[in-house]
């Protein structure tokens, strides 16, 4: 696919919960080549050798259930799609902390923190998707900012994300930056909680207004 030009505005971005766009959809989005095929957004959900065990095959299914994709009336869903010009292009993990075993099993996250890891009010944004061809032109910012107006108009009390930082000049490794960067959770109003690790940050936003 040609990619667009970055006069593309991402004001004019369309975000729905996941549950309101077709598997279609997550298909164009994720891909079936890369590190978005491969994974389908299941590395903080199967934890340890889990993850490994699965094929691409059922990583995707696992996704669909999880997002209830195709099924508006589904009492839950898991994660946001945004689309420009009625095309599919983003996707944004959000939904409570205690959905990724990974997450509350990871050490990095939790240091120099005291605080209850299975508190369900608590949010996380741990993976953004911009489809290939719409890249660079701000879609991972878009769907930060409505990943905490989502997380907040569902009753969550606060919403974390954990970017990762890179040194100028390195490129990321498998899967990286697919947590989002900082800046994105910056302009989204997330303000930095720790920096447990040189290349780890744990960034929040506590809501201290009834959604």
């Amino acid at each position: 696919m040609e990619t667009h030009q970055d006069s593309t505005k991402t004001a004019d971005l369309r975000v729905v919960p996941a549950n309101q766009a077709s598997s279609e959809d997550l298909e164009k989005i994720f891909g079936t080549r890369g590190d978005p095929g491969h994974c389908r957004c299941q590395w903080f959900q199967n934890p340890g050798k889990a993850f490994g065990a699965l094929t691409d095959e059922e990583r995707a299914e696992r996704l669909r259930a999880q997002t209830a994709c195709g099924k508006p009336r589904a009492a839950q869903t898991s994660g946001l799609v945004g689309y420009l010009d009625e095309e599919p292009v983003g996707w944004c993990a959000i939904e409570p902390r205690t959905a990724y075993p990974r997450l509350l099993a990871s050490k990095v996250p939790w240091a120099g923190r005291e605080e209850d890891k299975e508190d369900p009010d608590i949010w996380a944004a741990v993976c953004f998707v911009t489809r290939t061809g719409y890249r660079r032109l701000g879609v991972g910012r878009a769907m930060a900012a409505a990943a905490v107006d989502f997380a907040r108009g569902r009753g969550a009390r606060a919403v974390e994300g954990y970017p990762m930082l890179l040194p100028e000049g390195r490129k990321p490794m498998w899967g990286e930056m697919f947590v989002g960067s900082r800046s994105i959770f910056e302009e989204a109003g997330f303000g930095e909680v720790s920096h447990p690790t040189p290349r780890r940050l744990v960034m929040r936003i506590d809501f201290t207004e009834s959604p």
